[in-house]
């Protein structure tokens, strides 16, 4: 079912309430060095730096905020949702240091029941979402993302692909680099093109921004590890916002 975001379950639990029994990654975000750190994701960053931004966002599977904080303080009024009741709790504590409180709400609920009117957010995120949840459930809530898009809204996805270490495929169960402390987490990894493919699909109705497959190095959380990831930045087809790239290579002077 829905859930509205006036629902009744947003998180209001305090610290002497949380534990890890309840909310398995309390500990990666309890830290004082909060794991996958406090900056925002680079591409991300780059098209709020660029592009004119307003209007309502959505953050799915928010985390500890690095996203969320980027967005409110961009100018969205951002929703941020996440099963972790302690990511939530440091998401309004950094966001009452950074004072935009006022520009983010949190919800405490399994991603795959937000409610998501059709042409309702400005800019929907969802990194490392879509691998965390099984393939036939991450192509529902993908199509009702696509569908919650404004016209000229803008989304934002990370996944984990087979060629990350954890992956139990090719390439990735053939590597011998060193495996995420949460790689259990992690239960879809994307083949090669296949988030791209559900971006150009007609029924998605996207125009692709960047998109790349990756390796990266994580130092942001447990002994340093290697990832797959594939990077999506889209927009809505028949959407022109003034994207310059990552990094603007030739922005005007």
């Amino acid at each position: 079912m829905d859930i509205p975001p006036s629902s009744s379950r947003p998180s209001t639990l305090n610290d002497s309430t949380l534990n890890q029994a309840s909310d398995p990654f309390f500990e990666p975000y309890d830290r004082e060095q909060i794991a996958y750190g406090d900056q925002p994701s680079a591409a991300l960053s780059a098209y709020l730096q660029q592009v004119p931004r307003s209007g309502k966002a959505l953050d799915l599977g928010a985390g500890a905020g690095r996203d969320t904080i980027a967005l409110a303080k961009a100018g969205y009024d951002v929703l941020a949702v996440d099963l972790s009741d302690r990511g939530l709790q440091r998401i309004r504590q950094r966001a009452q240091k950074e004072q935009t409180s006022g520009k983010v709400q949190t919800l405490a609920v399994d991603v795959r029941e937000v409610f998501m009117p059709e042409k309702t957010y400005d800019a929907i995120v969802a990194t490392t979402v879509l691998d965390h949840i099984p393939l036939t459930d991450a192509v529902v809530l993908w199509d009702r993302m696509a569908k919650s898009l404004t016209d000229t809204g803008i989304l934002y996805v990370q996944v984990h692909t087979t060629e990350d270490p954890g992956s139990d495929q090719s390439p990735g169960r053939e590597s011998d680099a060193p495996v995420s402390e949460t790689a259990g987490a992690v239960i879809n990894y994307f083949s090669p093109n296949q988030l791209a493919l559900w971006a150009v699909a007609p029924k998605s109705r996207l125009r692709i921004l960047r998109y790349e497959e990756c390796l990266e190095w994580d130092y942001t959380h447990g002994p340093e590890h290697l990832h797959g990831k594939a990077i999506l930045l889209a927009t809505r087809t028949g959407a022109h916002p003034p994207w310059y790239g990552q990094p603007a290579m030739f922005p005007r002077r």
